[in-house]
């Protein structure tokens, strides 16, 4: 305890020197506008990596400390995002294994993970499905990964695809019993498919909550405007957070305390009103969901709620586009309105990312990256009170940013659709 304790303090100490330090204004490079999930195009190359030593093991942090509260953020012109690797294909999923291996695991849209081990990508993929994935010309693909909470003893990981008709894949895969950097093809378990009229809106994600639960965010089925008015319906997936348990049956249970786990509406069903979820997260101190939901023409949106949640989640789509009025009429019950929103007049499509936990910046501790896939942009989120949030412009890096992602030790990545680059935050 007293270990942890002197931790605690130097810790605090490194975030007030950071926050004390004046913030800078960045020159802002714009990218040509595109699909949230357009085929690659030439673009620049970015600065060589510098491979750095691997940073220490995450210290212990406890719930009890303030640190998901902060003031201000650090001075942005410190520090760069410098690429450490290249080569591959539309990327668009960041993820590790929390194995102690240090692997990062790269989901390419057109139906391959591979592997970045010491930032340096392995010939031969973890997994290639590309027989299985459909047409990836738009927004479909393979779109989501994550790892079983217990992979190191299971091997099991789950992915989100879109088949050759355009539909939503949740599947569950196995890593081969002798040779951890390659998944059995074969093994294969689907768990759930859901129809997709429209080959955009597909959402993407997945990840384990830390009540060991898996989440699936999917978009409301595509064209605009949500023309079957599917993101507010429960009789379908479309437009929904679902929660699922993948422990207690196979291919899964229900949860008990989801909102339709007796009836009412489909029982995977967690949360509704979402447009296109590109990417969402859980902070590991607060076990807070954030939910990045890609706007309609005016407004890009964050939504943030804490984990265990009571009864259904309405986060508003297509009542609301952001906080403002979009379809009436409007709810009956109470929506979820977002803790920031930005207009199209600073980015049109935005890409969810992380909460940095890491040790090798501790300045940066408690900021959530997010990103705008259009002009590359990278903000910064902190929580300043209990209701009270503050964004701010971080760096305009012209990227495709299509995903950020985190290692074991929560240093923090994003990844550029466009050139295959997958690039970290540093220090200058």
């Amino acid at each position: 305890m007293k270990n942890r304790a002197q931790r605690l303090r130097t810790l605090g100490l490194l975030l007030t020197i950071w926050l004390l330090l004046p913030a800078c204004t960045a020159r802002l490079t714009v990218a040509p506008t595109a699909s949230p999930l357009a085929p690659p195009t030439a673009s620049p190359f970015y600065s060589a990596p510098t491979v750095e030593a691997s940073p220490t093991p995450l210290a212990e942090i406890s719930t009890a400390t303030p640190l998901h509260y902060r003031s201000d953020f650090p001075a942005p012109n410190l520090y760069t995002w410098s690429a450490i690797a290249s080569g591959f294909v539309q990327p668009v999923d960041i993820q590790n294994a929390h194995d102690g291996s240090h692997r990062l695991f790269v989901v390419e849209k057109p139906g391959r993970i591979r592997i970045l081990a010491n930032f340096l990508p392995l010939p031969d993929p973890f997994l290639d499905i590309r027989d299985r994935v459909g047409d990836t010309g738009l927004e479909q693909g393979l779109l989501g990964l994550a790892f079983h909470p217990n992979f190191k003893q299971n091997g099991y990981f789950y992915v989100n695809y879109t088949d050759s008709r355009g539909d939503t894949v949740i599947s569950r895969f196995q890593v081969s019993a002798d040779e951890p950097n390659r998944a059995d093809p074969q093994s294969e378990l689907i768990l759930l498919r859901v129809d997709q009229p429209y080959a955009n809106h597909n959402g993407g994600g997945l990840a384990f909550g830390p009540d060991g639960y898996l989440y699936i965010g999917l978009g409301d089925g595509g064209a605009a405007g949500d023309p079957a008015g599917n993101a507010r319906r429960t009789d379908t997936l479309l437009g929904k957070m679902l929660r699922i348990d993948i422990d207690s049956s196979v291919p899964y249970a229900i949860p008990p305390s989801n909102p339709f786990a007796g009836g009412g509406g489909l029982p995977e069903i967690w949360a509704i009103g979402l447009r296109n979820p590109w990417r969402f997260s859980f902070d590991p101190l607060t076990a807070q969901l954030y939910i990045a939901d890609v706007g309609q023409d005016k407004w890009e949106e964050v939504n943030v709620v804490t984990i265990p949640s009571q009864g259904l989640l309405d986060f508003g789509w297509d009542a609301f586009e952001g906080t403002h009025p979009f379809d009436p009429p409007l709810p009956e019950g109470p929506t979820i309105p977002p803790v920031v929103e930005y207009s199209h007049e600073q980015g049109c499509s935005v890409t969810g990312g992380y909460v940095y936990r890491g040790t090798e910046l501790p300045e940066w501790q408690a900021v959530y990256f997010f990103g705008d896939y259009c002009n590359g942009n990278v903000f910064g989120l902190i929580q300043t009170g209990e209701n009270t949030w503050q964004q701010q412009l971080l760096f305009p890096t012209g990227a495709a940013i299509s995903t950020f992602g985190v290692d074991e030790n929560g240093e923090i990545y994003l990844a550029d659709l466009r050139t295959g680059l997958i690039l970290r935050l540093n220090r200058r």
